[in-house]
């Protein structure tokens, strides 16, 4: 069985994301008839001689009549291989927290960078996406190649300089080819184009790279979803029945494991574990199961069942760094929902400490947050979270702001300080208290 690789692309305006992805599919074989015949009817209706493979993936009436990427688009295709689950991302600057969301899950980022313009604005932002949340691999690809007469020259200076902006963002696992999306240099065959470029093409290396972790890798945590209690089950055996339903988000369960509850701090035993089709001995991240204990605990939706030996610590301070998503505003005194794995809870942005320079990959001093800025901030919660540094686990330490008025997302957050640079404390605004 083939594994699975989630991808995103990302890059600037017209650098060639969905001309690239739309050449992926094709020349892989993985569109079908009826798709090719929509795309090359309409490339005829715009009086182009060759089909638009971007079509393919502009699938808004918007992004196709303005020729850019609005949405997050995901298109699933396979090779002999391994399967993919591919997310492309839009490259204006308005439409940066849909590339967050697409690199959330990512295995891979593929970044596209136009070998006439070189580094942009956005190129940074989204490097600095991918350190953020900590996306395992990052190729660069340098797309046009060809309108730059396969310059070997210029490819190398391009790549020297990612290396560099890439190690001040500190993104780890880069690599770099060239490729044109619009002729297919590099794409899924190496190209006799680049002779100077001895690497593996695009879709080599996507091959190559490792996908999903080892289920069982982490220590256990399943936080809950519901609590189901069949009232008057007409059924003997499900008249006493309690369990706690949930996915596993990191580690191994089994019968007979000591547990806590978090935030209570309760402890108990797994006394079984459910599913549709049966019970089971044990169950592993991603699974979706019932989860019984030998102790009748007040348990709720929010609350986090966790390995007893290694249970992470209730907090009601959140510090980390923010993507903020919202065209309104960030201060300090801000009241906020926050969602933090199934649990959401009231808070209050207490400081906002640094926003990311992207010029200078510095954090620096700032009392607020503008649309698309990346920053650090402290935010106080109602209820205590059993939150994780975003390093050692993205499921429990990753959250969601969420405005308490409107339900919107205002922005994705990392929990931590590894990523906030040092600065003077001195040159910080003072706290929010509350």
């Amino acid at each position: 069985m083939s594994t699975l690789l989630r991808l995103a692309t990302a890059g600037s305006v017209d650098d060639g994301k969905s001309t690239l992805v739309g050449r992926l599919l094709y020349d892989s074989k993985s569109v079908l008839a009826d798709q090719l015949e929509s795309v090359e009817r309409v490339s005829r209706d715009r009086g182009l001689e060759h089909a638009d493979l971007a079509l393919l993936t502009d699938g808004l009436r918007a992004e196709r009549e303005q020729g850019i990427t609005i949405d997050v688009a995901y298109r699933y295709f396979a090779t002999a291989r391994r399967s993919f689950i591919l997310a492309d991302c839009p490259g204006h600057v308005q439409y940066t927290r849909n590339t967050v969301t697409g690199a959330s899950t990512a295995h891979v980022v593929v970044l596209l960078l136009d070998a006439r313009k070189g580094l942009l604005e956005q190129t940074r932002r989204h490097l600095a996406v991918a350190s953020l949340l900590r996306v395992p691999h990052v190729i660069v690809a340098v797309n046009k190649i060809d309108l730059v007469d396969y310059s070997e020259q210029r490819y190398n200076e391009l790549d020297q300089e990612i290396r560099q902006v890439a190690a001040e963002l500190g993104v780890e696992g880069i690599s770099t080819l060239p490729v044109s999306a619009l002729v297919g240099d590099n794409i899924v065959d190496r190209s006799s184009a680049t002779p100077w470029y001895g690497g593996p093409s695009l879709l080599e290396l996507l091959e190559e790279i490792p996908g999903d972790i080892e289920p069982a890798s982490g220590s256990f945590r399943f936080p809950v979803q519901t609590v189901i209690r069949p009232q008057g089950a007409a059924a003997p055996q499900f008249r006493d029945y309690r369990g706690y339903a949930g996915q596993v988000a990191q580690g191994v369960l089994r019968v007979g494991d000591p547990v806590t509850v978090l935030p209570s701090g309760r402890t108990t035993t797994i006394a079984g574990i459910d599913t549709f089709d049966g019970p089971l001995d044990e169950a592993f991240a991603p699974q979706s199961v019932t989860v019984r204990l030998t102790d009748d605990i007040d348990i709720t939706r929010g609350d986090l069942l966790t390995s007893r030996a290694d249970a992470p610590t209730v907090t009601q301070v959140i510090s980390g760094t923010l993507a903020w998503l919202a065209e309104r505003t960030l201060l300090p005194g801000t009241r906020v929902l926050v969602k933090h794995t199934t649990r959401v809870v009231q808070g209050i942005v207490q400081d906002v400490n640094s926003r990311l320079n992207l010029d200078t990959a510095t954090h620096e001093p700032a009392q607020s947050l503008e649309l698309n800025d990346i920053g650090h901030v402290t935010i106080r919660v109602a209820s205590p979270l059993a939150a994780e540094d975003y390093l050692d686990s993205r499921h429990l330490g990753s959250f969601l702001v969420i405005d308490p008025a409107s339900g919107y997302t205002l922005a994705a957050g990392m929990v931590g300080d590894a990523l906030e640079a040092k600065i003077d404390p001195a040159s910080r605004p003072a706290q929010f208290s509350i």
